[in-house]
């Protein structure tokens, strides 16, 4: 320990090793002079890029271009805001918007082979613009190679089983962070401190404080999303908002766990419920406000149903694979088997099939999932402006401190129907980006 009560110094101390972690220490360690440090609680419990779908949603990029498609970050923008109402947050989307095509980019020129997504439509979205692996392979493909180029910074150390445990403070500026590694606590002196802590939705008592109208869904997300930079920064004076939303999911298969795909209503899939009726138009509800649909309905489940075509169309999502491989998915080779599959009579079951005006007639052989609703991480967090700095009830910034991914405020706005395909990888790699840049420039 120093003579001023310091175990080690850096530059800037990363606290959280998900995707804002690493984007924030990739992006700050282009400066040489920056010494970086991540400190991650456990990559054993894995982070929730790593568990999702790797989809990166941008409006702009060349894939686009070369597609034909006309998008931009404003339009992007604006389709967020127009799903979530949050007029307020529109800094903060703006920037994110702006940063994206730029990212998606830049990850794409390290080696990561990325695609648009041309066959992934999502209810909200104005043009096609979630960009995938070509392997479509999710989260976890995209997350060890962004891990792996950190191995090339000298200036970056990458420590795990590293929790954090509190924030250091002098006369208000954040001086640095309590790490507990080995047993022991160690004070990290740093001139910066960002927290990529991730949301709370991991934590049952937090969850049932601001989110008790959800009910008790399943939980989809990660162990290690306990909320902890919030009480940290809340004690420093920042403040907080869209506490109650959440990223949800009405497409979690029941006694399973796994996710059907969102692209299967675009392809004709509908929703039956144990009544043997249809409730909803399938394509006008994201999987976030679809869960909240599904939490009304008798059992809280439904029955999703489509056929061959829609089959061939979503198999090769890291979604299907999985439901496929944990044979959670049903086959029904014939409108009688389906019938019986329900419950119901034939003439109930023909009658739930009926097709929405222009929409395709789905035909056997036909296939099955019982889906529920789910909480996979929330959308409520630190107050932040759009260059990442955590911001007091003045509307201040906190000296020295950032905040990003699930430890900010999202972008679904104050209810969980807001929330779009991709914003929550928008949030982590897009502020990741924006904190890390701001560094490197000084």
């Amino acid at each position: 320990m120093t003579a001023d009560g310091w175990d080690t110094e850096v530059d800037v101390a990363i606290v959280g090793g998900g995707a804002c972690g690493v984007m924030a220490a990739l992006r700050a360690a282009r400066d040489p002079a920056l010494i970086v440090a991540v400190f991650e609680k456990s990559t054993r419990e894995g982070c929730n890029a790593a568990i999702s779908s790797g989809s990166l949603a941008a409006g702009g990029t060349r894939w686009q271009a070369a597609a034909g498609i006309d998008d931009s970050p404003r339009r992007h923008a604006d389709d967020i805001l127009r799903a979530s109402g949050d007029e307020e947050w529109r800094p903060v989307v703006e920037a994110l918007c702006a940063a994206a095509p730029e990212l998606v980019e830049w990850i794409a020129d390290t080696g990561y082979p990325i695609e648009l997504g041309a066959d992934m439509p999502r209810a909200g979205m104005t043009a096609p613009r979630l960009h995938t692996d070509t392997g479509r392979l999710g989260g976890a493909r995209l997350m060890r190679h962004l891990r792996a180029l950190l191995e090339a910074h000298d200036n970056i150390a990458f420590v795990d089983e590293a929790p954090a445990v509190d924030l250091v403070s002098h006369d208000g500026e954040v001086a640095g962070v309590v790490i507990s590694q080995n047993g022991s606590l160690q004070r990290v002196r740093a001139e910066a401190v960002v927290l990529a802590t991730d949301g709370f939705a991991g934590d049952q008592a937090l969850v049932k404080e601001h989110l008790p109208h959800i009910g008790t869904p399943f939980y989809g997300g990660v162990s290690t999303s306990t909320g902890d930079g919030l009480a940290w920064a809340r004690r420093l004076g920042g403040q907080v908002r869209n506490m109650g939303s959440g990223l949800r999911s009405g497409l979690v298969v029941v006694d399973h766990g796994t996710r059907v795909s969102p692209a299967l209503p675009f392809n004709g899939a509908v929703l039956v419920g144990l009544d043997g009726e249809r409730f909803v138009d399938e394509e006008s509800k994201g999987y976030s406000s679809m869960a909240g649909i599904l939490a009304r309905q008798p059992g809280e489940r439904a029955a999703m149903i489509w056929d061959a075509t829609a089959m061939a169309a979503t198999r090769e999502s890291e979604m299907m694979r999985e439901s496929l491989a944990a044979g959670a998915i049903h086959d029904s080779p014939t409108i009688e088997d389906l019938a019986a599959s329900l419950g119901r009579t034939l003439e109930e079951t023909e009658r739930a099939l009926t097709p929405l005006p222009g929409r395709r007639h789905l035909t056997a052989p036909y296939h099955l999932a019982w889906v529920t609703h789910g909480l996979l991480a929330t959308q409520g967090g630190l107050v932040i402006d759009p260059y990442g700095r955590v911001l007091d009830g003045m509307g201040a910034p906190i000296p020295r401190l950032y905040a990003g991914g699930g430890t900010a405020c999202g972008l679904a706005g104050p209810h969980s129907d807001g929330y779009l395909s991709g914003n929550g990888l928008l949030s982590a790699f897009g502020m990741g980006w924006i904190i890390g840049n701001g560094l490197a420039a000084g």
